[in-house]
């Protein structure tokens, strides 16, 4: 390995390492405003200025020069102390003295640097510029007068996101970075820029002047929107969430997140279930505990348990799960089904339904093909890491369903799944692409899993990934990519129904008909609840949507902010959210909820609390035995009856990426994005057009 001086000190480093993260091995801290570990090298700020001695005779810009054997660099002489005051002065002559007022207040990288590294005086006497604020959307805030040009934002937009509507026009001091057209920025992951701003340029419209960041309580936590399992930090205030925030994860969402992740915060506290509600003379009125829970386990020990039906919707936690399958084992009943919108998945061989490649590995795979998902709808992260491994080169893509801008190339081969036959046979030339690639990988989505031949789907691409070499020694293409965050840890808990039992299509059909005397429903707020009428409703959740709407009796629960629960994303990897802020009102934990429960019904669980519980699920499951770690999935081949793949489009199972879930769907900003970036773009599109 090559080795370099650093103040004197002799630095081994990589072959094609910056001066910059050379400095940085050896423990230096060189100031920068437009470098990123992830983005691309610009070069535009000069603040990262090193000298290199017996180099050139000038100081050096840190990050985009290669380190090389022998170099001499030095981090502290005067004349990197000079240069670096020289660059700060420049930066701050147009800079705004608004820093009271500056929601980067606190967290602002200009502030921190100009303290360390500044002159301390300004000799600049001339007016300022000013420039005029763009527009971006309804969830970015621009005061552009602040920007200092480190190109950050549009370095994002282009690489990562994929979505090239930021660049700069002019030059010079009349340079400016904005939209071309005013139009808001339409990428899944548009608020990653706001962390990435090192001043108060770009700042969140929704948290604008809502709290100072040393006001805020920092609690890490885990999303569940989705399926990825995005680690954020969630900021709260006495019992209210501010903001939310991406958390450092390699292997999972890097240091992004979603914009639905990010700003859909506002929804926790919109249609709050605040207490126990039972339904009197048609109209469902406040009652206490007491009095809902005796109507709750009067219906439960009065009904035949072959009509007593359980649906667990998408956020459930896996404690919860837990007690709520212990609960109707209890009664006897084995109609409970954690797959809420029909998927046929049984878990009965862990390997068919996870994410096998896991999203990092996405990086080591040379071709991909996509059944019946949209990656930038379903899991934008998940799809920006796609995007990531596409920009190296060498990945062919293509796409089984609707045709769409992935942000990356990607062939489509027709919506109708029929095509399965020919890479089953290994005809279709993308099947042949598969069968040369070395790390081929296969992402199966949730509209192809929804279908009434989703079996025989199933089947054709777990053969097909057999034939081809998709899965093999030493690596696993095969992935299927859930829209639910509770569905893994769901199918390893077993809650698919048991000997007899109905699934969630038949337990409707019975329902329907006056056969089903109690429907449970956890958070299901994806099932059509008007056609359970003629049943007893119980609703535990955390929000008055869908399903608490059309209940007998809702039982106020907490949402994934305000409760310690156990997730397995769609890779199968153990992940933990913590309680940053309380449940409203009278609301209860799920799993206090469900405990009391079991409790006045007389069944014994044999838990008692939350650690007795998670005790339990690694009694259960090795998936449950190690946080932040994938319990291994042995691949077996396909055992079951196959039918034939019928005709008909698949396409993607979301369909607005804003509004997704009872939270999405309470929430003000995620209906204004719908507004302005989904139909109000559409308009300007058609308008267009016209």
């Amino acid at each position: 390995m090559p080795k370099a001086l650093v103040n004197g000190e002799e630095i081994e480093f990589d072959p094609g390492m910056t001066v910059l993260q050379v400095c940085e091995l050896a423990g230096e801290e060189i100031p920068r405003f437009c470098y990123h570990e992830r983005l691309e090298i610009a070069g535009n700020c000069r603040m990262c200025l090193v000298e290199i001695k017996g180099g050139p005779p000038k100081p050096a810009a840190s990050c985009a020069m290669p380190a090389g054997e022998g170099m001499d660099i030095w981090t502290n002489t005067p004349m990197v102390k000079k240069a670096r005051e020289g660059v700060m002065e420049f930066l701050l002559i147009n800079h705004p003295l608004d820093c009271p007022i500056c929601d980067q207040g606190g967290e602002c990288d200009l502030q921190d640097q100009a303290m360390f590294y500044g002159r301390g005086e300004n000799r600049y006497d001339e007016n300022k510029r000013a420039v005029k604020d763009k527009y971006m959307g309804p969830l970015i805030k621009t005061h552009m007068t602040r920007c200092i040009h480190c190109t950050r934002c549009v370095r994002f937009m282009d690489d990562v996101a994929g979505v090239a509507q930021l660049g700069a026009t002019g030059r010079g001091e009349n340079m400016e970075v904005g939209t071309f057209i005013e139009q808001g920025l339409t990428s899944e992951l548009s608020g990653n820029i706001i962390d990435l701003c090192p001043v108060g340029a770009l700042t969140s419209k929704p948290y604008a002047f809502k709290a100072r960041s040393w006001e805020l309580t920092k609690t890490y936590s885990v999303d569940v929107l989705d399926a990825v399992g995005s680690n954020i930090r969630v900021d709260s205030r006495g019992n209210e969430v501010m903001r939310i925030l991406p958390g450092l994860n390699e292997d999972v969402n890097e240091e992004w997140i979603s914009d639905k992740v990010r700003f859909s915060y506002d929804g926790l506290k919109a249609q709050r279930l605040d207490r126990p509600y039972l339904r009197k003379k048609g109209k469902l009125q406040p009652v206490s505990w007491d009095e809902a829970m005796a109507e709750v386990v009067r219906r439960l020990k009065k009904a035949d348990p072959k009509k007593i039906g359980g649906i667990v919707g998408d956020q459930a936690d896996a404690e919860s799960m837990f007690l709520l399958k212990a609960l109707f084992d209890g009664l006897k009943s084995p109609n409970l089904d954690c797959r809420q919108d029909g998927m046929v998945l049984d878990g009965k061989v862990r390997a068919h339904h996870l994410f096998n490649t896991t999203i990092g590995g996405i990086e080591e795979a040379d071709a991909l093909l996509i059944i019946g998902a949209n990656p930038r709808k379903e899991a934008a992260v998940l799809n920006a890491r796609i995007r990531k491994r596409s920009l190296k080169g060498n990945f062919p893509v293509a796409v089984i369903g609707e045709a769409a801008d992935l942000t990356y190339p990607a062939k489509n081969l027709g919506q109708s799944l029929k095509i399965l036959e020919e890479f089953t046979a290994g005809k279709h030339e993308f099947a042949k692409l598969l069968k040369k690639a070395k790390n081929p990988m296969v992402i199966l989505g949730s509209a192809a899993l929804n279908r009434t031949d989703s079996l025989a789907i199933l089947a054709k691409v777990v053969t097909l990934c057999e034939k081809l070499g998709v899965v093999g020694k030493g690596w696993n293409g095969f992935n299927v990519l859930h829209h639910a965050a509770s569905r893994v840890a769901g199918l390893e808990l077993g809650l698919v129904p048991g000997r007899g039992g109905k699934d969630v299509a038949q337990m409707l059909k019975l329902s329907e008909g006056g056969d089903m005397d109690v429907m449970f429903l956890l958070g299901a707020d994806e099932v059509p609840v008007d056609r359970m009428k003629k049943a007893f409703v119980i609703y535990q959740g955390s929000h008055g949507d869908v399903g608490a709407a059309n209940a007998d009796v809702i039982l106020p629960g907490a949402a994934y902010t305000e409760k310690y629960g156990t997730y397995l994303n769609t890779e199968g990897r153990l992940q933990r959210t913590r309680r940053a802020v309380f449940p409203p009102g009278e609301a209860k934990d799920d799993v206090e909820i469900l405990l009391l429960l079991l409790t006045q019904l007389e069944i014994h669980s044999g838990v008692a609390n939350l650690s007795d519980i998670r005790e339990r699920l690694g009694a259960i499951s090795s998936a449950f035995s190690v946080q932040g770690e994938i319990a291994k999935a042995i691949w077996q081949p396909y055992d079951g009856k196959v039918g034939a793949v019928k005709e008909g489009a698949v396409g993607s199972f979301v369909a607005n990426f804003y509004q997704t879930c009872p939270i999405t769907r309470a929430s003000r900003t995620m209906a204004r994005c719908v507004d302005e970036l989904v139909d109000g773009n559409r308009h300007l599109q058609e308008k267009e057009a016209a």
